[in-house]
């Protein structure tokens, strides 16, 4: 007798943008979850020419090149690989990241990180990045996009790095007042949301219009992947009903699994 799908019957709310939801719906669906989309976010590749230019003609003489997003990896190998037709034109730059899917997207160009901290945060990995012993008068190149903090900048500076930064792609909230899947929701709730960034989050609120729930919803928990999505849940007033134990996907489904089946 075939055992059922630990998630089935259950709704479950992703709030990915459109592009980077498919891995996750897979694997809710996969367990028998009903998914429903709600990209709160839209990533675009912005990669001013200038900038990119200046780090690609310089790119042999930075030490390390940090990315805080696999969005950032995504972008900048797609340029990189368009102007070189041999990685190893990336030299003998050391690769420093935040988070396991990250470092994942780094990996798939069969290229070794040396920096990665536990908790996946920009402080951590700049103290971890300090740490090294590596940074006085190093060149340190860091991916990123539009709303990155400056706290890694900063932190690397204040250890005598010189820092270049590159912006490969800008986020967007999106307007999802319109969208089939967010009028089904208003209507039916789901049994939980999982928040996969803060800038999920922040739309989330921003528009909280547009997903208000009706009388008869079923009002989700809220699952947020690490720290910093965290982080910004408790300051714009978020309850957090679970958390992944480590920042990836794989993990975030398994707080979820955990938290709502007996």
């Amino acid at each position: 007798m075939s055992k059922t799908p630990v998630l089935a019957g259950r709704r479950i709310a992703v709030t990915r943008a459109r592009e980077q939801s498919p891995e996750l719906t897979a694997k809710l669906s996969a367990l028998g979850a009903e998914v429903v989309e709600l990209p709160l976010i839209h990533v675009t590749k912005q990669i001013e020419k200038d900038p990119l230019s200046d780090v690609m003609l310089e790119l042999g003489g930075y030490d390390w090149i940090v990315f805080t997003s696999a969005n950032g990896v995504r972008f900048f190998m797609e340029e990189f690989l368009r102007l070189f037709d041999d990685i190893r034109a990336l030299g003998l730059l050391r690769f420093a990241c935040i988070g396991d899917t990250t470092a994942a997207a780094i990996r798939a160009f069969h290229l070794k990180i040396e920096c990665q901290p536990k908790v996946a945060t920009a402080e951590a990995l700049a103290d971890d990045l300090v740490a090294t012993g590596s940074l006085d008068s190093a060149k340190v190149l860091v991916i990123r996009g539009n709303l990155n903090r400056d706290v890694i900048v900063t932190k690397l500076e204040e250890a005598r790095a010189i820092v270049d930064c590159l912006q490969v792609y800008k986020t967007e909230k999106t307007d999802l007042s319109a969208e089939p899947a967010a009028a089904d929701f208003r209507a039916r709730g789901a049994d939980a949301m999982l928040f996969a960034s803060s800038s999920a989050v922040q739309s989330f609120v921003d528009q909280a219009g547009a997903l208000k729930l009706g009388k008869d919803a079923k009002r989700p928990l809220a699952g947020s992947i690490g720290p910093q999505t965290s982080e910004t849940m408790k300051k714009v007033g978020m309850p957090i009903d679970f958390t992944a134990k480590t920042p990836s996907l794989d993990s975030l489904v398994e707080a979820l699994v955990k938290k709502i089946t007996p």
